[in-house]
């Protein structure tokens, strides 16, 4: 579906912040490599502001991410998160100084509770870094966003004494975020539209929203602020985020879209390249999207009921949009292992993926493989070999080979593994009492010594009409000092697919340093 424009009153800014508030989510960082391609994506379909991180000086993986991204994007303002510190708020200059547009984001909290335990600071002693922060940050940029982080749980006046010195001291954008998802759509709407009549000069400056999931009401209020005057929201690809999550773009954007009769704004995204959006992100973050979710999710378009699929036959008449509108193609062309490059590149683009000829070929050759054991390959196969490709792109540590044995009669279960990192070869053998997936997780930290703790090991089988025909989707977390990462790898081998799933989500700590090699 082509950029929907109007006029510039009804134009509602997206703010994309996967990168920041999205990372934040437990298990779902994303290395730099990960981070530029989703930046890339993001740039492209149209969002507005890209929240690239939080680059604080003690933060150098965001430092180095939000100044590449903002050195690559085009339309896109590249946004960096920081605290009213002033250390924080110079980081963050640096960081988006090589930007087309850049964006510093400062914020402080204002809800007593907050100001209190959290920062133990008075109000005034916080009104006071509402106006120095701002003021910091606005000599270094002239384009600065500023937050009262649990907006919705602060006094009204306050909130407003501080948004009025915040727009003196040259804030451009103001936000009022619902950080703990504890608002109403009608709480919500009731204090935009109060802080917008009370604090004068209002008119000057864009308001935004930002709206937490905890009560599965954040697309709601979203949309309660931008018809009480917001044009910016702040959300996430998937809905990802601290703890419930974020109001989701596809979501918003598609609202909006869909019922202009009572929503009567527009955005410039570019709808077609929600669904890739959808599966990159849950790619890059080893994060499934529910069946259900609205928009992308496998169901969205679905019908299963007879009453439904009779109405689809005469009409539609169960849609409320078209799958093509949101890039989720109807179209069914079988792969089976005769099937060339051409064809799958055709089965992607249904699917919602595009990727470049040495990544065609990588995914081609894991396809024959899967083909010549598995005698049909579903949709969801092939899907489970892109998001493969994509994280194994990045992860260092590769399976090489793995013998397992198990036996009833009481012979330990065990394991014996060799593994290739950085192009050398290491290996591990292991023996427990607990199982075979325990002896292969043992082995490999036999040959990569860690200290990383198993938070989740679940395994999916993907969709095929016999059990015995499905691929193992196992999906792994593992944590280092409180900090989680996770990886979900698919194959027709249980075992297979535990030990790689394992290797990727190791590859990741790795790459963060957590996990220290040779």
């Amino acid at each position: 579906m082509s950029v929907q424009t109007g006029d510039e009153a009804d134009h509602v800014y997206i703010f994309d912040t996967t990168l920041r508030d999205g990372e934040q989510c437990p298990g779902a960082t994303m290395t730099h490599d990960e981070k530029l391609e989703v930046a890339e994506l993001l740039d492209n379909m149209g969002v507005d502001i890209i929240e690239a991180g939080f680059p604080a000086p003690e933060n150098q993986d965001d430092f180095h991410s939000v100044q590449e991204i903002g050195k690559r994007a085009v339309s896109a303002v590249v946004c960096a998160l920081t605290s009213a510190k002033p250390a924080h708020i110079d980081s963050a200059a640096a960081a988006i100084k090589f930007a087309r547009r850049g964006r510093i984001h400062t914020f402080i909290s204002t809800s007593p509770d907050h100001m209190k335990l959290k920062l133990q600071m008075s109000p005034e002693e916080v009104f006071a870094m509402v106006v120095s922060s701002v003021q910091r940050a606005r000599n270094l940029c002239g384009d600065v966003e500023w937050s009262a982080e649990d907006a919705t749980r602060t006094e009204i006046d306050f909130l407003c004494r501080c948004v009025e010195a915040a727009i003196k001291a040259g804030a451009t954008t103001i936000n009022l975020p619902d950080t703990l998802g504890y608002a109403t759509p009608e709480d919500y709407y009731a204090m935009f539209k109060t802080v917008r009549e009370r604090v004068p000069n209002s008119d000057k400056v864009r308001f935004s929203v930002h709206c937490h999931d905890d009560l599965d009401m954040s697309t709601a209020n979203s949309l309660a602020g931008v018809r009480a005057g917001a044009r910016q929201i702040e959300c996430t690809v998937n809905g990802i985020g601290e703890r419930a999550g974020n109001a989701s773009l596809e979501s918003v954007v598609m609202a909006m879209r869909v019922r202009q009769d009572v929503l009567a704004f527009w955005t410039g995204i570019e709808s077609t390249m929600l669904t890739r959006a959808s599966k990159l992100v849950s790619a890059v973050t080893s994060f499934p999207v529910q069946y259900n979710k609205a928009i992308v999710g496998r169901n969205a378009f679905a019908h299963e009921s007879g009453i439904h699929q009779d109405g689809m036959i005469k009409g539609r008449l169960y849609e409320i949009m078209t799958p093509e509108s949101v890039g989720a193609s109807t179209k069914s062309l079988v792969m089976g292992k005769h099937s060339g490059s051409r064809a799958m590149r055709l089965k992607l683009g249904e699917l919602g993926y595009q990727v470049g000829d040495n990544e065609l070929a990588d995914i081609m050759v894991r396809f024959k493989a899967l083909a010549a054991r598995k005698k049909e390959v579903y949709d969801e196969d092939i899907e489970a070999l892109v998001n493969e490709e994509i994280a194994a792109a990045h992860d260092r540590i590769k399976l090489h080979r793995l013998k397992t044995a198990t036996d009833t009669s009481g012979e330990k279960p065990w394991a014996d593994i060799s593994l290739m990192i950085d192009g050398e070869q290491v290996d591990g053998f292991a023996d427990t009492e607990n199982g075979v997936v325990d002896a292969i997780f043992d082995a490999i930290r036999v040959a990569i010594p860690n200290d990383a703790k198993l938070e989740l090991y679940q395994v999916h089988m993907i969709e095929a009409e016999s059990q015995s025909k499905a691929q193992a989707e196992v999906h792994i977390r593992l944590s280092i000092d409180g900090r989680s990462v996770s990886a979900k790898v698919a194959d027709p081998d249980t075992l297979v697919a535990s030990a790689k799933s394992y290797l990727s989500a190791l590859s990741k700590l790795l790459g963060k340093g957590l996990v220290v090699w040779p």
